[in-house]
């Protein structure tokens, strides 16, 4: 079975790029083959225009690293946030663990005082913070979000949504997003490509997302039976 045909697009160094499409559609297996989770692919994925391997190397493991859509799964319960942060400086041979935990934990908003709790001791919103510094603190170039605010209230998502921008703007970071929320894409992404059965319909503009300047059928279709949520947009950081 084939989950993804003819995919290609390129994301600019300091883009955020959007995939967006209904449950099943193939965004997270595009995502997840970026990251190196999913092997079983033909094709090309070029980064910094350079194919990578199946097998990546500590370098690309470093520069592109992936947020997951649930914090509290992706964090371990048993380890304390000290511990989660310094075994990503461990595995990328990085000096320096205990000043860059405390330097990233108050990019994320939060404080050197939280790398003393456990994940139970946390909000979702904190949990997800932790989880986008376990990703920063080994200074990435690229982030594969997926779906990074979808496991949160709704009154922390906008937090998380301006926290990601702000960091994209100070680090130069790209960011590959995935959701099937347009107003988290239109509010995040230069640039979305809308997805149905695998394929890519058509590519639009953060403009022409919320105008719902589209030429496919389908895509009208999409933007119209989420037009409540286009309107809902995160307040400005």
């Amino acid at each position: 079975m084939t989950a993804v045909r003819d995919v290609s697009f390129r994301v600019a160094r300091g883009e955020a790029f959007g995939l967006i499409g209904e449950s099943g559609c193939g965004k997270s297996t595009i995502l997840r083959a970026v990251a190196g989770l999913n092997e079983s692919h033909e094709g090309s994925i070029l980064f910094d225009g350079h194919e990578l391997p199946t097998r990546r190397s500590r370098e690309v493991l470093r520069a592109v690293q992936m947020v997951f859509q649930d914090p509290f799964a992706s964090l371990h319960p048993r380890k304390m946030v000290q511990t989660v942060l310094s075994e990503s400086v461990r595995l990328m041979r990085m000096d320096r663990p205990q000043e860059r935990i405390d330097d990233v934990l108050r990019a994320v908003g939060l404080g050197p005082q939280f790398r003393y709790r456990y994940p139970h001791e946390l909000s979702g919103g904190q949990r997800q913070r932790i989880a986008i510094a376990r990703a920063l603190i080994v200074e990435p170039r690229m982030l594969l979000l997926d779906e990074p605010t979808s496991a949160l209230d709704v009154s922390v998502q906008a937090e998380i949504l301006n926290l990601l921008n702000r960091l994209r703007r100070e680090r130069g970071l790209s960011y590959l997003m995935v959701s099937h929320d347009i107003a988290v894409v239109a509010h995040m992404c230069d640039r979305t490509a809308i997805m149905k059965d695998g394929c890519i319909l058509e590519m639009v503009t953060a403009d022409q997302l919320r105008r719902g300047d589209v030429l496919e059928t389908y895509t009208r279709e999409f933007l119209a039976a989420s037009a409540p949520a286009v309107v809902r947009q995160p307040p400005p950081a």
